[in-house]
């Protein structure tokens, strides 16, 4: 009898769950997504079909199903699951779930997987107590995080697991997951009668960004809607705006800190690189719309105009000048425009990195070669300058200022002197934008100092 009141509390418990949690996978084919590690012959189905799990750490954006994939693993694999929060667990528990997992798989021989969510946040100390155990075997943990664990997880921890990426779900898998629920008579909306928009699917496919919850809340938020609105048992049809109305405004998933705050900054600066304006302003108004900080872009705009433009358009540096200073003059929501501008003349305008690999190479010749003495003649003027001068004994070169010496003129008052002693070139002027037209200055101006010989190869 008392199984029977258990079934029946589990079952009702279950009826009152949210959507979103009935439909969640219970085996690998009920789970959508993930095919580059839980596909066919991937190294995760593997592991999972093989039954020989090792620890993992399963890291991604919310909402791509990563405590899902764990209990589906759990069952797959036929192993008891502990779910804790690495933040609020604590040492105690840790060493009962130790102790569980001891007596269980002695008295059945059944093992145990921990599955610890924010795995990021699990502390040394009850780091020290599990470790033993997960590497004799005793417990199974799988990790699960939304940030890079090889950044934020300790390395003790990234070190005896596999480390799986899960990605958001395409909109298809959204609308088949949406569509599943709709026909599934035990957990879904098998039973009533619902007839959807290709429309609607698509908003919610859309707008839930790749998280399966967001639109299985959105589909019962719809439903119930149109069940309130209707006689009871007539058929609820679901449109475009029921679907609008019926999902929350997208929350753009990003934390300062992040990886979304360096994938989209990396992203904007490859944008710009890459000639592509139209991609760097969406990845500034992703950052905007995740409270990033307006000077943090401007700063980087800024870097980038002499890292990737430089003297191929000189004004890009005047630019991203002006933009920073109007940045932090104006603030947000108007530094948005500002930001835009910027970015769209910095993508357009013609690329060099040639001051960039210049001045590299220059600091790596003065930290890994030999150091270059300063030309006596280039020394400072408040030293002694005299014929009797040891240092400037006959023979030895002085220094020529230029527009007394009649330095030649062809070409603009160029000396002929050398101001670094050895021959060696760092800038490398290429032949886009202005650069173009220094390159040929620059080819004079070293032809005169080589004394009319051609430049170096």
């Amino acid at each position: 009898m008392s199984d029977l009141w258990a079934t029946r509390r589990a079952e009702a418990r279950e009826k009152a769950s949210p959507l979103a949690w009935r439909m969640r996978p219970r085996t690998l084919d009920e789970y959508e997504g993930q095919g580059h590690i839980i596909g066919e012959g991937r190294l995760l189905r593997k592991m999972i079909e093989s039954g020989a799990m090792t620890s993992i750490i399963l890291h991604g954006p919310p909402g791509t199903g990563k405590t899902t994939l764990a209990e589906v693993i759990a069952n797959a694999t036929d192993r008891a699951f502990e779910r804790e929060n690495a933040a609020s667990v604590g040492v105690k528990r840790i060493r009962e779930i130790i102790d569980e997992a001891g007596a269980r798989l002695e008295g059945s021989g059944r093992r145990t997987i921990l599955f610890l969510d924010e795995i990021h946040r699990f502390s040394k100390s009850q780091q020290d107590v599990l470790l033993g155990d997960v590497e004799r075997g005793m417990i199974t943990l799988i990790g699960a995080t939304t940030e890079n664990p090889l950044f934020t997880v300790n390395s003790a921890l990234v070190s005896r697991s596999t480390l799986f990426r899960l990605e958001p779900l395409s909109e298809d898998a959204i609308v088949r997951i949406v569509r599943r629920a709709i026909a599934d008579e035990d957990r879904g909306f098998g039973r009533l009668t619902i007839t959807i928009d290709d429309d609607a699917l698509r908003v919610w496919a859309i707008k839930s960004d790749g998280d399966a919850r967001r639109a299985l809340t959105a589909l019962e938020v719809a439903v119930t809607s149109g069940q309130r609105e209707g006689a009871p048992g007539k058929a609820i049809h679901i449109t475009k705006d029921d679907a609008e109305q019926s999902i929350q405004q997208k929350a753009v998933v990003y934390a300062p800190g992040g990886d979304e705050h360096y994938d989209s900054i990396s992203a904007m600066i490859k944008s710009v690189r890459g000639s592509d304006p139209d991609a760097a302003v969406y990845w500034i108004a992703r950052m905007l719309e995740g409270g990033e900080d307006p000077n943090f872009i401007a700063r980087r705009l800024a870097i980038l105009a002499s890292e990737d433009i430089g003297n191929a358009d000189p004004r890009g540096i005047q630019v991203a000048a002006a933009t920073w200073e109007l940045v932090e003059r104006i603030g947000m929501p108007e530094a948005r425009i500002t930001l835009s501008q910027c970015a769209i003349y910095l993508a357009l305008a013609p690329k060099s990195n040639a001051s960039y690999v210049a001045i590299n190479e220059a600091m790596a010749d003065v930290k890994e070669g030999r150091t270059i003495p300063v030309p006596v003649f280039l020394q400072s003027p408040n030293k002694a300058e005299s014929e009797n001068d040891p240092r400037f004994a006959k023979g030895r070169q002085r220094y020529e200022y230029t527009h007394d010496t009649g330095a030649n003129t062809s070409i603009g008052g160029v000396s002929e002197q050398s101001y670094l002693g050895v021959d060696k070139e760092y800038y490398r002027p290429t032949d886009r934008g202005l650069e173009q037209k220094l390159k040929e200055r620059l080819d004079e101006v070293r032809r005169v100092k080589r004394g009319g010989r051609a430049p170096n190869p």
